[in-house]
């Protein structure tokens, strides 16, 4: 590789080569309102020590869940991660594997995507797991362009307890297609199945339903599952695998496409991503599935490797003619979760399920006696629920930051009617004190 130094004489040339004389000629078409007319008003550069003070203070006036008791959720979630993952991740083995199209060449990377498809198909009770993709949101994307493909049919019918951010991108994935989405609303904090049987029809491709759903309440997929195959279309099921060691997997129950987000297994929060989408399915529609899938095999010496068994090439060089146009996958946080997994084990992940839930409901049972608080929704919830106060929620909210207490997401962007309402998420991590000084907290912040 040649670099080029920012010499004058370089700088000339550059210039000339592109057909201009000066930087002034190349900005031309730049208008004058729109360029700066003064230097820039920069401080005078510091010393490395001096920087590293000075963005250390910087970084202390973020609300972080390590100074912060953390009660946020709606997709992304304060839990635990296992001192081995920052520790293994680190190794140099893993800081420039990227796409390991050469199996000779990246058998540990190919390993691990291995066992995280295995583990994440066990979780899901699916068949088959891909290698990952970028969030949850994209993962439910992709999991309805299966469906359209699969079945040929341009209807969705999606749950409103559905994450609204997912749907959202749902709907952007929707256009190219020109699918069709209805949405059958919640009825006391789960989905009217009612609604469901009447929307889903011999043009629906596919039933989207979430459980836990976005405001917390556990879902009837089972029967959802029933509403879906009676008229011909797959159940597309939502699923955060954290709660799997607990709740029955999805793929037990009748799902036919499992997603969600990973971020929970071992994955840090880190103010908003990467995060880590999670797509299994079923094997008959494993060539539907977008991304990568890593197998195990044998070579000629008997000896067992991996390599990239299905990735469709038309996803690189034929995009028009793709299943999909996601051609990579998120190995660092898949990596995080296989090793989060492997440290936890099924007794552990039904530890952590345990602890949330019941975390969860003793914040929900202190917080409710709180005067003019109250549960907004009767339907039975996991380690989420939604509250309904007496007081504009983002002023709450801010009050609960002066006693260093991240509070819990307003619902009021994602839903009008609930404008009321705060959602509040408990994970193992919160202590009984955490809880206490929350609803103690709220207590003054409603008054």
């Amino acid at each position: 590789m040649r670099y080029i130094s920012n010499t004058p004489a370089q700088q000339r040339d550059m210039l000339s080569t592109i057909g201009v004389g000066s930087i002034e000629d190349l900005l031309a078409r730049v208008p004058p309102k729109a360029r700066l007319s003064r230097p820039l008003d920069l401080p005078a550069p510091m010393a490395e020590q001096d920087l590293v003070r000075h963005m250390r203070r910087l970084a202390a006036e973020n609300a972080d869940a390590d100074a912060y008791a953390c009660f946020l959720g709606g997709g992304s979630y304060d839990h635990m991660i296992p001192s081995p993952i920052n520790h293994l991740i680190s190794r140099g083995e893993f800081f420039t594997a990227y796409t390991p199209y050469q199996p000779e060449a990246s058998q540990g990377t190919l390993r691990t995507i291995y066992e995280y498809q295995t583990m994440i198909a066990e979780l899901t009770g699916m068949d088959v797991a891909n290698a990952s993709i970028y969030d949850g949101a994209s993962s439910l994307a992709e999991a309805v362009l299966m469906a359209h493909a699969v079945t040929e049919r341009d209807q969705i019918v999606l749950s409103a307890g559905v994450n609204p951010l997912y749907r959202q991108v749902v709907e952007t994935y929707a256009e190219g297609p020109a699918l069709r989405l209805k949405t059958i609303p919640i009825d006391d904090g789960a989905s009217d199945l009612d609604a469901a049987k009447k929307a889903v029809s011999g043009k629906t491709a596919a039933l989207v339903i979430q459980s836990p759903n976005f405001y917390g309440c556990l879902e009837g997929v089972a029967d959802a599952a029933e509403i879906a195959h009676a008229a011909g279309a797959l159940l597309i099921a939502v699923a955060d695998p954290v709660n799997l060691g607990v709740l029955e997997p999805p793929g037990a129950l009748g799902a036919d496409v499992v997603v969600g987000e990973g971020q929970g297994l071992g994955v840090p929060m880190s103010f908003g991503g990467p995060n880590l989408g999670v797509l299994a399915a079923k094997k008959d529609l494993v060539r539907r599935m977008p991304g990568r899938l890593v197998g195990a095999t044998v070579d000629l010496d008997g000896r067992r490797g991996y390599v990239l068994t299905l990735q469709t090439r038309e996803q690189h060089i034929r995009r028009e003619k793709a299943t999909s146009n996601i051609c990579t996958n998120v190995a660092l946080c898949a990596l995080m979760a296989t090793i989060y997994t492997a440290t936890m084990g099924w007794r552990g992940l039904a530890r952590v399920g345990e602890l949330s839930a019941a975390k969860a409901h003793y914040a929900a049972r202190k917080l409710a006696e709180v005067p003019g608080v109250r549960l907004r929704f009767g339907a039975p919830y996991f380690k989420e629920f939604t509250l309904e106060l007496p007081k504009p929620p983002e002023r709450v909210v801010r009050k609960l930051l002066r006693d260093r207490i991240l509070a819990g997401v307003p619902l009021k962007p994602f839903d009008r009617s609930l404008k009321d309402c705060l959602l509040v998420a408990v994970t193992e991590k919160r202590s009984r004190d955490e809880i206490d000084a929350f609803a103690d907290a709220l207590i003054r912040a409603v008054a």
